[in-house]
């Protein structure tokens, strides 16, 4: 065989090199970057869903924090109205109180007023004092009572009394002699006393009696009885 004829004769064998499989290495990193590729994808898809069920889990909590919000918002609001509209009754119920605090006081006097009336028209018919007089003392015994038993006011008397300052006011004194004792009393009583309940509400004005000063005899009788 020539050597022309040992070229041609080995062509086929190059070709057959050619087509024969790659190495195991260039196949293992092709399934490789086929793998890589494929996975890439399916990760971000599953990243995807993850922030997409995040965010819908966030809106969700955010759409029932906005509808508490909602409500207690609104439970504020009303309430605050209770309490501006109790504010008003009860202001506008001191009112009416302080208004009409002695509607019953008025409506007991009414009658007395009416027996005023009463007596001033028969005191000018007849021309009568003493019929005037009577019917003023009538009158002023009804007031009293009707003040004294509804309402707890009553008249003390002072006149003849020890002096007592919660009582009474002094307004004038008079020296007093020593058949008067030692204390001071009530002598005269230009306007009476008052008293609410168990509180004064008026105290008297009042002349007091004042007692005698002792003389240096009865003071040197006094010295010598200690003395002895």
């Amino acid at each position: 065989m020539s050597i022309k004829q040992q070229e041609t004769h080995g062509e086929p064998e190059e070709e057959g090199s050619e087509s024969a499989p790659p190495p195991v290495e260039t196949v293992g990193e092709m399934v490789l970057k086929t793998a890589s590729q494929g996975d890439e994808p399916t990760a971000e898809a599953s990243l995807d869903e993850q922030n997409s069920a995040r965010i819908s889990a966030l809106e969700s909590e955010l759409a029932a924090v906005r509808e508490e919000l909602t409500s207690v918002n609104d439970k504020y609001l009303r309430k605050l109205a209770d309490d501006v509209n109790f504010r008003k009754r009860m202001a506008r119920e001191k009112e009416d109180g302080q208004r009409f605090a002695v509607s019953s006081l008025l409506g007991d006097l009414i009658p007395i007023l009416d027996d005023f009336d009463r007596a001033i028209a028969s005191a000018e018919i007849q021309k009568d004092y003493t019929i005037l007089h009577d019917g003023v003392l009538l009158i002023k015994r009804q007031l009293g009572s009707v003040l004294e038993s509804k309402y707890g006011l009553s008249r003390f008397e002072s006149l003849g009394r020890p002096f007592d300052p919660n009582h009474h006011e002094a307004v004038a004194t008079v020296q007093g002699g020593p058949e008067d004792g030692e204390e001071a009393i009530v002598a005269e009583e230009f306007l009476p006393g008052y008293g609410l309940h168990d509180r004064i509400l008026r105290t008297a004005k009042v002349r007091v009696r004042m007692p005698a000063p002792q003389s240096p005899a009865s003071d040197s009788a006094g010295a010598d009885l200690n003395a002895n």
